[in-house]
């Protein structure tokens, strides 16, 4: 079973929420670029997750969020907003927080899911879940797989282990 396929049936998408989404973005000339676990999984051995998290580019967000409203139901969080469709239990959140405003000028296509997405890069990734596991507010649950995500990354990238905070490698190792 292809990727794709496979995250389908594991998100129970019945509604092209990805391909709907995705295809909006490439025709609007969206820039944009995924981050959180899924970015973690185009540089190390996948696992799977309902989540797609992206950054998009700043100046175009407010365009973005009408187009959206038209086609998708919308949430917004403080630091999100969630994008869904009755029929599907993938979930797309898009990161409001400004530190990874310029993510997307860094970003590299890469293999998401059986796509060719453009993917923040390796740093950026490892920022992303550095900010996230040392994040309070996060939910401790999301905070462990934030841990489990930069294990994956060190254990595959092993320079990166002096990039990453002395009380999130003593919480690792």
């Amino acid at each position: 079973m292809q990727a794709l396929t496979y995250w389908k049936t594991v998100t129970m998408d019945h509604t092209d929420l990805l391909e709907r989404f995705i295809a909006l973005l490439n025709e609007q000339q969206i820039r944009y670029c995924v981050i959180g676990g899924q970015a973690v999984n185009a540089y190390v051995d996948p696992v799977v997750s309902l989540d797609l998290d992206v950054v998009i580019a700043v100046e175009q967000l407010e365009l973005l969020e009408q187009l959206l409203a038209a086609q998708f139901s919308l949430k917004r969080f403080p630091h999100s907003l969630n994008i869904g469709l009755p029929g599907s239990d993938l979930r797309i959140q898009i990161q409001l927080d400004q530190r990874y405003a310029d993510f997307p000028q860094r970003a590299d296509i890469q293999n998401v899911l059986g796509l060719g997405l453009p993917v923040a890069s390796l740093q950026d990734t490892l920022q992303g879940k550095i900010w996230a596991a040392l994040d309070p507010e996060r939910r401790a649950s999301k905070r462990q797989k934030d841990l489990a995500d930069l294990a994956r990354l060190i254990e595959d990238y092993p320079d990166l282990r002096a990039q990453v905070p002395t009380e999130l490698l003593d919480r690792l190792f």
